[in-house]
C-alpha cells in the first residue's frame, strides 16, 4: 500500500487540490467589492470575464493552493476591475456592466457556499448609497488598509487615561 501512496497518480492529484478561500463581498449600485482573505499569500491571480465570470488562486503560506471560481449575478467590465493585494486580504473592485443593484452575489439561485459571506464593513444599502458615495470615493485606493485600521483601534484604550486621572485625585 505504501508503494500506491506514492505513486505519481496520487501526486498528481494531491498537488492538484485545492481549497476555497474565504469571501467577503459588498456592493454598491456600479461595483462589488470580494474581498478574499487570504494572509501572506504569494502567485496571486484575479481574473474577470465580461460574462460575469471572476476567478482567483493563490498559494497559501504554507504552500497549499488556493482557488475560486464564481459566476457573478451579471456582466462585468474586467477593463475597469482593479485589484489591490494587502498582507491580510486580496480586495477586488469589480465594475457592474450596467448601474443597478444585484439580488445576489452569484448567477445561481442556489444557497452560496458557506465560505462566501456579506462583508458588513463594506455594505451599504440602496436607499443609503447616495449619503455615503463622498465617504467611499477614493476606497479603492486605501481598501487595502481598512482591516489594519480595524486591528489597531485604540476604541478600547480610551478610558485609561481618565483611570488614571481617578487615580492621581
Amino acid at each position: 500500500m505504501a508503494a500506491a501512496a506514492d505513486s505519481p497518480a496520487t501526486d498528481h492529484n494531491s498537488a492538484m487540490s485545492s481549497r476555497n478561500p474565504e469571501v467577503l463581498w459588498a456592493q454598491r449600485s456600479d461595483k462589488v467589492y470580494l474581498t478574499v482573505a487570504l494572509p501572506d499569500a504569494k502567485d496571486i491571480s484575479v481574473k474577470c470575464d465580461p460574462k460575469g465570470l471572476f476567478s482567483f488562486s493563490a498559494r497559501g503560506k504554507q504552500g497549499e493552493n488556493f482557488e475560486l471560481n464564481l459566476q457573478l449575478f451579471a456582466p462585468i467590465l474586467p477593463e475597469k476591475c482593479k485589484t489591490n493585494v494587502g498582507l491580510r486580504n486580496t480586495i477586488c473592485s469589480i465594475q457592474k456592466e450596467e448601474k443597478g443593484w444585484w439580488k445576489r452575489l452569484l448567477k445561481s439561485e442556489e444557497k452560496p457556499a458557506p465560505y462566501i459571506k456579506v462583508d458588513w464593513n463594506k455594505w451599504v444599502d440602496e436607499d443609503d448609497e447616495e449619503s455615503t458615495l463622498d465617504e467611499f470615493s477614493d476606497e479603492d485606493d486605501t481598501v487595502a488598509d481598512d482591516e489594519d485600521a480595524e486591528s489597531n483601534d485604540d476604541e478600547g484604550m480610551l478610558y485609561l487615561p481618565d483611570l488614571e486621572k481617578a487615580r492621581g485625585k
